[in-house]
């Protein structure tokens, strides 16, 4: 069995908020020892504290370990201190550790980041080949073996993860289990001289959809203390993370795409260097889970690019959902565009269907070019009527699909797209352009400058509706990489070229809700569903993993709607982007008012929502969960959104708990009938809410009296 740790050096680095501590000796790796909070004792470095990067080579494996585990790799074993240094400016500090292999010169960097006030770590690390070629296949952006060291009791039973499955129109399934539960145990095998049970949790996502099967990102808390570490990955493509124990403690494991689960490899020359993808942390000592999504929120908007957005977040009408239905036309839109207008929207955007002749347009699109069949006026007729009736005009765009029967799929070089063994890879009757190539981006560059000169356009939705698989080229995973990157990019220059354009980002509805397209773009799409009765456990668990001001939901109300049936369509939009929607052009006067009345009470407070942290009364929703509620704190109180489905309840109480003892004052923002109760209870710090039938809502404001 190998005995303790020995390190010879530490260093300590970070903020009042959080440190990191690291330490080394002339015959290991860096090794991260511990993530320290204020108050913290000093604890003995562990033998289970493992690099402060994970490297996996061809030709060196892993060392100690056997099965699946991304832990205890050869390369990353060889690793020697090769010096550090530290940067800040007014938001951010940094520190970059250089080790390397003396034997091969191969060099890793492992950069490390702190946003000033919050206990949020940001890391990453790039790989350099030394005097010989190299071919990675694992390179972590995270890697920390400490997770159980301040468990009192068994860890097995005493860690609880929170994972989110994230199911096409029903996103965001938040659960909590045991690592036990989770299938982690602690099989008694390190007494032995072994270094635990070899097996692992873990979570992948594969193909170009980034959130598809589960969300990014995950929690791990402390059921006894409440002390909680929330991660993230911040990629738009492939990523995979594990947990597993180690030497009676556990660690956890972050990367972006890998040789075992994606097909992904990094063959560098000498001198050549590859970049991992980006990763955070945030460590909280108390409060489990909801004060770790506190902390990430306020990380969260510390990456924003700088947008109008964030300031104004207007209401946006989109055609599509229960509305037109990808069935656009002049006929149709310009008395929803008058419709939409009266009920308060301030965007119109045109979704999908506008460039097809016919309902045929699935497997056409590529080239974006208006349809006069559908326009006979012209298209810019429909969006200078849009901007005649106060409202910016939009247009929904798939950039990254040529469908199969368009010219463009005969114009553009073979090597503009997606292939694997030579042959061009088609999903559901779409290929894929690859951004890497210079064909591809200028056709792309030349769509959206033409479409936002001709028409004026304010607001372009970004769709990508098909998962190509692995990727392209020899190895596919590093052609997917490469072209998630060039994505990334093209984003980029659009808004330098276009900096008051409004970018929607949208895959499939919520499938690429992560914090690289996120950082990039201000609204993003929540979910495709079409029921109302379904919207509830989407928005209420939406803010855990995306902010509450790009978070866009569905208010699609109908004719055949009643008042409770108006409210509940409406209702879940309100705490984070409205994306109005259905047939509003055919509602009754009374009805109309009603989105009127629901528009202009999200007007009054939206701008508090910049700031808004979430947190969850009832619990984070279950899909089928009879009561659901969301709370955001902002900066004039609470605000409060309260549905109650399929329960015979007419009441539930929801706490406060640190309110406890003050007064407050609770009113009604928008009640569709009017009629819902609310109580508070300065004395238990509970409000009560009643909504007297099943299937209604209500918007509530709590405002204690301090």
């Amino acid at each position: 069995m190998p005995g303790d740790l020995i390190v010879t050096t530490e260093l300590r680095w970070g903020t009042s908020e959080l440190t990191v501590l690291l330490g080394w000796d002339d015959d290991g790796p860096v090794r991260l020892l511990d993530l320290e909070l204020p108050g913290d004792a000093p604890r003995p470095p562990g033998r289970a504290a493992l690099p402060l990067v994970e490297l996996e080579t061809i030709g060196t494996g892993r060392t100690g370990t056997s099965g699946k585990r991304h832990v205890d790799g050869t390369a990353a074993a060889r690793l020697r201190y090769a010096g550090h240094k530290e940067r800040a400016d007014a938001d951010w500090r940094e520190l970059v550790v250089e080790s390397a292999d003396p034997a091969t010169g191969l060099r890793v960097t492992a950069r490390l980041r702190l946003h000033g006030g919050l206990p949020v770590l940001r890391c990453w690390a790039e790989v350099t080949a030394g005097r010989e070629a190299v071919t990675v296949e694992y390179l972590s952006s995270f890697v920390f073996s400490g997770l159980a060291a301040r468990v009192r009791g068994h860890w097995e039973e005493g860690l609880r993860l929170h994972l989110a499955a994230n199911p096409w129109s029903g996103e965001f399934r938040w659960s909590e289990a045991t690592l036990a539960q989770r299938g982690l145990y602690d099989v008694g095998m390190v007494r032995y001289d072994q270094t635990g049970s070899k097996n692992r949790v873990a979570v992948t996502s594969t193909g170009a959809w980034s959130t598809a099967e589960h969300q990014p990102m995950g929690c791990v808390t402390d059921a006894e203390t409440g002390r909680a570490l929330m991660w993230q990955i911040e990629h738009n493509g492939a990523w995979h993370a594990e947990f597993g124990d180690r030497y009676d403690d556990v660690y956890l494991a972050l990367s972006g795409p890998t040789d075992r689960e994606h097909a992904w490899r990094a063959r560098l020359q000498p001198g050549e260097s590859f970049t991992g993808v980006p990763a955070a942390v945030a460590v909280v000592p108390g409060g489990g889970f909801e004060a770790a999504v506190a902390a990430m929120t306020r990380y969260r908007r510390a990456l924003l690019r700088p947008h109008p957005d964030h300031d104004l977040l207007p209401v946006v009408f989109n055609d599509f959902n229960n509305c037109l239905m990808s069935d656009p036309s002049t006929a149709a839109i310009l008395p929803l565009a008058e419709a939409a207008a009266r009920a308060g929207a301030e965007y119109y955007c045109v979704d999908a269907g506008w460039y097809a002749d016919s309902d045929g347009w699935w497997d056409a699109v590529g080239e974006w070019e208006e349809s006069a069949v559908r326009f006979p006026g012209g298209l810019k007729e429909v969006t200078d009527r849009i901007r005649a009736l106060g409202m910016v005009p939009g247009l929904w765009l798939e950039p990254e699909v040529v469908g199969v029967r368009s010219p463009l799929a005969r114009t553009l070089p073979d090597e503009a797209f997606f292939r694997r063994d030579g042959e061009r890879v088609a999903q559901w009757g779409r290929y894929q352009l690859d951004l890497r190539h210079p064909a591809a981006r200028s056709h792309l560059d030349r769509v959206v400058d033409r479409v936002v000169a001709d028409y004026g356009l304010g607001y372009l939705k970004l769709d990508y509706n098909i998962d190509i698989g692995p990727g392209t080229g020899d190895i596919p995973g590093a052609g997917l990489l490469g072209h998630n990157r060039a994505l990334l990019d093209w984003l980029d220059a659009v808004l330098d070229r276009h900096p008051g354009l409004i970018i929607e980002s949208c895959a499939a509805g919520g499938s690429r809700s992560d914090y690289a397209t996120l950082a990039r773009l201000p609204i993003h799409s929540l979910t495709d569903q079409q029921d109302h009765r379904n919207l509830p456990p989407i928005a209420v668990a939406a803010p855990a993993a995306v902010l509450p001001e790009q978070g866009a939901m569905w208010a699609y109300p109908q004719a055949e709607f009643g008042v409770d049936e108006t409210g509940l369509a409406l209702v879940p939009a309100l705490l984070g982007r409205v994306h109005l929607s259905g047939r509003v052009d055919r509602l009754s006067p009374a009805q109309l008012a009603l989105v009127r009345a629901a528009v202009d009470a999200y007007k009054s407070y939206r701008a508090r929502l910049r700031t808004a942290v979430p947190r969850w009364p009832l619990g984070l929703p279950g899909w089928r969960d009879p009561w659901a509620a969301l709370a955001l704190d902002c900066a004039d109180g609470h605000r409060v959104v309260v549905f109650r489905r399929d329960s015979d309840e007419h009441r539930r109480e929801l706490p406060f708990p640190e309110l406890r003892g003050h007064d407050a004052v609770v009113t009604r923002v928008f009640d569709a009938a009017g009629d819902a109760e609310a109580r508070w209870d300065a004395e238990s710090g509970v409000l009560t809410v009643g909504l007297p039938r099943p299937g209604s809502a209500v918007l509530l404001h709590l405002v204690p009296i301090r």
